[in-house]
């Protein structure tokens, strides 16, 4: 999908993979390498390299909005990078701005569950299934979105208000029998 700006956006969803700690800060992965997504599309790993590269050369961030809504920042990512998985992401939702405050708690809740990257595709190639593999992609910023277009990940959320919660805890050890399973 391609906004006024030219912009595609790949979704996400967080489970195991992105988790809220202390209240604000989150981390997980907004892409995986080798995955076909919803629109036929598979990032190919070192995909992201020469973009990060240059946003911390000229001194930028990436951006972390509300539903790729540019004049919704919502947090701070501190951290962003390639692994051998994907592109990790570890932030701070802000509070202190409205839509951070509703962010978290509906990540609380479980009510949101993706993260969805905004990019431009440098280079792509079609392979013989038809998929187009993503092989360069200058990112723009990764949101916090209600439906995402990679099944793979999902949230697993922690909050300091819920713990001693015996229900919440009982949540939290079946999320990490799922991630012990899955690996």
């Amino acid at each position: 999908m391609k906004d006024d700006f030219g912009l595609e956006r790949k979704f996400c969803r967080f489970d195991q993979d992105l988790t809220v700690t202390d209240g604000t800060e989150i981390e997980g992965y907004a892409s995986y390498f080798g995955q076909c997504d919803h629109g036929n599309d598979v990032v190919q790993q070192g995909a992201y390299k020469t973009s990060l590269e240059r946003i911390l050369r000229d001194g930028r961030s990436v951006k972390m909005l509300w539903q790729h809504d540019p004049a919704q920042p919502i947090g701070i990512w501190d951290e962003v990078h390639e692994d051998a998985r994907g592109l990790y992401v570890k932030g701070r939702i802000l509070e202190a701005v409205e839509k951070g405050r509703e962010a978290k708690a509906l990540i609380d809740a479980g009510a949101i569950d993706g993260l969805s990257i905004g990019y431009r595709t440098v280079r792509s190639a079609k392979n013989d299934r038809g998929q187009r593999l993503l092989t360069e992609l200058e990112l723009w910023e990764v949101s916090l979105v209600t439906f995402p277009m990679l099944p793979s990940a999902r949230v697993g959320a922690k909050s300091d208000e819920r713990d001693g919660d015996p229900t919440f805890e009982l949540a939290q050890l079946f999320r990490q029998a799922r991630r012990e399973l899955a690996d």
